[in-house]
């Protein structure tokens, strides 16, 4: 029996140990004075949530929870990270995007802390024949540099290797990754794309250029259409299969292959699932490699870009911190290189003090919070090492479903996929509606008064394939229209908020109320009566004893005075002339949607 020295830290020894009968006990006393009788584990299932994929986060992890022994880093199944040294190297890979021809702008990167280059060429993006002028300056032999070109992928290839031949880059310094990417262009723009000249150029690279890959597996497409994590990680892993089948056939063998894929993946500010994703991608892709023989090749390479789908349009400040959470997220997961889109990247071309947050959000997170100097740092953690295997598994079954209907190009040729998508996308949108998903700024305490943020347009990207979508889509239709209102009238649609009895009766709902009308862009009106507010609907606020006591005098002397429509903050109740209700968890884009209907702000 081995002895602990006494250090003085006695800490909880005084205290007998707990366990977890005594939690649900606990648990279930503080529900039951909430009107729920639960007991037992029923009391923590009370307490969990529901996430998509049929996953569901408890209040409570345990040792008591299992999961598949992660292995050690560098080895299969690789979920602790692809790299036995992780990023402690230096950090991962700061990568940064550009669609435009703007050296400028890719030198300022480059000498500010960007260590790595993605390039959209091609249509809605850098013209191919441009690209030599765009690297004017930049060193490629330390700079790797990552193509984006859907189907002029082959021009776009073959325009970077002369550029290396004719500025005598050695083969073996060339590091980056060609951008070929068939399928994931047809998910964009419903255009199939030959695999024919991916061959010859994964060949080649294998052959000729041994940091160079040839091929990118993008699952943005599946995560920008609605897609949930599992879904997005089936598809990627489908995809990956079908470019695994159609070099292995060409001849190269299962290692060479597998080196000639980068998988790229979103990261949202959803910090623990982002994490759990990046990590049951990998153990995914190694079962993928074991079945085919090279347990040893299944070590996934990953980059991990801020989600699009997140990124709003109103009060975009707030982006900084989502894409910072989110980047932290990717680096404690794994990916070995991170792109941190703009703050706003979605009102079009970013500034240049947008792209030095985005390239500094990387640097503070290795240099200062020092997060790359530990390897999988949330590893061990009963939580992340439960959600990443629940994951792994909802996404394997989703890929398995993907290889039953025939692979990926069949099921994205099918509809099957889009279909998927739009439904998890629809119940997903519930959630956004009725604010059980809040997103900051725009459906939780948005800013009317907030002075809009202006950008050049940016190329417009291809589409005709899978449709890309938005946490603030509905709200800023809703905003739009207000906006208009606001353009033609001079003033916003406004809402009178009655408040009843004392401050401390009314505030809450008054409150609530208020961030629930603005969010679709209708201007709460708090001060004087309800004849000099110039609204036409009005919504009473207080506690429900007073509501008891006055809502239907109040209510009636209101429509007298003109009021079309009356709303009442609070669960729905038996009041005189009360039209309709507002509470947490209604509908609040219906609610808004209806009411500028009624206002006539189209």
């Amino acid at each position: 029996m081995t002895v602990l020295p006494d250090d003085g830290l006695s800490l909880a020894a005084e205290f007998p140990d707990a366990n977890l009968d005594q939690w649900h006990s606990l648990v279930a006393g503080v529900l039951r004075k909430s009107g729920k009788e639960v007991s037992g584990a029923a009391a923590e299932d009370a307490l969990s949530t529901a996430l998509e994929d049929g996953l569901r986060t408890r209040p409570l992890y345990t040792a008591h929870d299992a999961a598949p022994d992660p292995g050690f880093p560098g080895f299969a199944p690789f979920v602790r990270g692809a790299r036995a040294e992780g990023n402690t190297t230096g950090g991962w890979d700061v990568r940064q995007r550009h669609a435009v021809a703007d050296n400028t702008a890719v030198l300022t990167d480059l000498e500010n802390g960007v260590t790595s280059l993605w390039l959209v060429a091609g249509d809605g993006g850098i013209p191919v024949g441009s690209l030599d002028k765009v690297l004017d300056g930049v060193y490629l032999d330390l700079a790797p540099v990552v193509l984006d070109a859907g189907d002029r992928f082959e021009p776009a290839a073959q325009e970077l290797l002369r550029i290396y031949g004719e500025r005598g880059i050695d083969a073996k310094a060339v590091r980056g990754n060609l951008g070929a990417d068939p399928l994931g262009h047809e998910a964009r723009t419903g255009e199939a794309s030959d695999f024919a000249p991916v061959v010859p150029l994964a060949r080649r690279c294998a052959e000729q250029y041994p940091g160079l890959r040839a091929l990118t597996v993008d699952a943005l497409p599946y995560h920008e259409a609605g897609g949930s994590a599992a879904q997005e990680l089936g598809a990627s892993i489908a995809t990956g299969v079908t470019y695994l089948r159609g070099l292995t056939e060409a001849g190269l063998s299962v290692e060479q292959a597998c080196a000639q894929l980068e998988f790229r993946y979103a990261a949202t500010a959803d910090q623990f699932l982002t994490i759990a994703k990046l990590r049951a991608a990998r153990r995914l892709w190694a079962r993928v490699a074991e079945v085919c023989g090279a347990p040893g090749a299944g070590a996934q390479a990953q980059h991990a870009v801020v989600s699009p789908v997140m990124m709003t349009r109103r009060d975009p400040w707030v982006n900084m911190l989502r894409a910072t959470i989110a980047t932290l997220a990717a680096g404690v997961g794994g990916a070995e290189a991170v792109t941190v889109l703009p703050f706003d990247h979605a009102l079009g071309l970013p500034d240049a003090f947008a792209r030095r947050v985005a390239r500094n959000t990387s640097t503070i997170l290795v240099e200062e919070s020092h997060l790359s100097r530990v390897i999988d740092p949330a590893g061990g953690s009963w939580y992340v090492e439960r959600l990443t295997d629940e994951l792994a598994e909802a996404a394997w079954s989703f890929f398995r479903t993907i290889e039953r209907d025939g692979g990926q190009a069949a099921v994205l040729r099918s509809g099957r996929l889009r279909t998927d998508l739009a439904t998890t996308w629809a119940l997903r949108s519930k959630k956004l509606a009725t604010r059980r998903e809040p997103v900051t700024g725009v459906s939780e305490f948005p800013h009317l008064g907030e002075k809009p943020v202006e950008r050049a347009p940016a190329p417009e990207s291809r589409t005709g394939g899978l449709p890309r979508v938005r946490r603030d889509e509905a709200y800023e239709e809703l905003r739009a229209r207000s906006d208009a209102h606001l353009a033609a009238t001079g003033s916003r649609p406004r809402v009178f908020l009655a408040a009843l009895g004392p401050a401390a009766a009314h505030t809450a709902r008054l409150t609530f109320a208020a961030n629930l009308f603005q969010a679709g862009g209708i201007e709460p009106v708090t001060e004087g009566t309800f004849e000099e507010s110039g609204a036409t609907e009005v919504c009473l606020c207080s506690s429900d004893a007073l509501y008891e006591e006055q809502a239907d005098d109040v209510v009636k002397t209101l429509k007298s005075a003109g009021a079309r429509h009356v709303f009442l903050a609070g669960r729905p109740g038996e009041y005189a002339g009360v039209d309709s209700y507002v509470f947490a968890g209604c509908d609040a884009v219906a609610v808004l949607t209806a009411t500028l209907d009624r206002m006539g702000v189209s």
